[in-house]
Formats: C-alpha cells, structure tokens, sequence
C-alpha cells in the first residue's frame, strides 16, 4: 500500500488539502496529515482547525509521496520552515513523489527543484517556479518525472485522481472518479 505524507502549515487552503486526502482514502492510500510544528492543531485559511495525525519532529521516514496544500499563508509558513526544507530534500533524495497544489508548487520552485520541469500553480505565481516551464493555461494537473503539481482549489479533484492514478492505479482512478460523479467519469 501506497503511503503519502501531507504538510499541514497554519493558513493552509481546506479544500486543497481535504479533497484528495478523501479520495486518497477512498482508493486505500495511507494517508498521514503532519504538523509542521509541535503542535497537531492546525488553522485553515479560514479559520478551520485540523488536527493532524503527528508532527513532523516525530517523522522519521519517508512516504512514497510528500504533498503540499496551498493557500498562501500557508505556503508562506512551509517556505519558512527549515524542518520543511529538509524534509523536502529528504524525500528528493529518496526518490520520492513531490506533489503540491496552488501555491505551494512555489516552495518547490523557490528552492531550484523544478529547473526544466513542466508545472503548474495558481495564476500570478508563475514566476516563483523558478527554471520550470509553466503550464497552467494548458493542464489543471502537470507531471513531470516525480514531480506533480495543480493549480488551485476548483482542481483538487483532478489533482487527487491523479495521484490515485500514479501512486495504485489508473483504473482505480476512475473506480474512484465514479463513485464521486467526477465529470471525467461521466
């Protein structure tokens, strides 16, 4: 089974982060929201608070991919975070998927990991994606190698499908996609 680590930073966007975490879940992925400070509350961008499943002090390994909610404050919380930073090259150097949405594809970006990458983001962030070629009016959802990125809130469902898609399995994508009336799957 499939296992994914999801950075939870204050001000992080709801839905950005719950919807593929619920279809994840649908599909059998083991998901594991993570704090990035000690404490597991969290605050969404709009006041919601989330407790997550640890913290990442407590993290020793690493999953087979690391997704980023957006949301501005929040991403703003991950790029300021040296725990984050290393928790990031930890799972570069392990080879693993780096997946995040919105605005958090710029942390990613901002730290010269997408040099000569296809990827995406929430519009007038594009220049944040440092040496990537950005895709945003063309694709809701870029890969490039273990690199996955989306552009904002309306694209959670494709960006979680997608993840489905690579970390199990195109079919059960859209065994997924049909159970939530996904438009693809109609």
């Amino acid at each position: 089974m499939s296992k994914v680590y999801v950075l939870l930073a204050e001000g992080f966007e709801e839905s950005e982060a719950v919807v593929p975490i619920d279809l994840l879940r649908r599909a059998r992925v083991e998901v594991v929201t993570v704090s990035i400070t000690e404490e597991p509350l969290v605050l969404s961008s709009h006041g919601i608070p989330v407790t997550a499943d640890t913290v990442l002090s407590k993290v020793e390994d690493t999953a087979d991919a690391l997704f980023l909610p957006g949301g501005l404050k929040g991403t703003n919380n991950l790029k300021a975070s040296e725990a984050v930073a290393e928790f990031i090259r930890r799972h570069l150097e392990a080879d693993r998927y780096m997946t995040a949405i919105c605005a958090a594809p710029t942390v990613y970006g901002e730290m010269g990991l997408l040099q000569g990458k296809k990827a995406t983001c929430y519009p007038g962030h594009e220049d944040k994606l440092q040496g990537a070629e950005w895709t945003g009016a063309v694709q809701t959802v870029a890969v490039d190698g273990k690199f996955i990125t989306s552009r904002g809130m309306g694209t959670s469902l494709d960006f979680g499908l997608k993840l489905i898609e690579v970390l199990v399995s195109r079919e059960k994508a859209q065994e997924i996609a049909n159970q939530v009336l996904h438009p693809r799957a109609l």
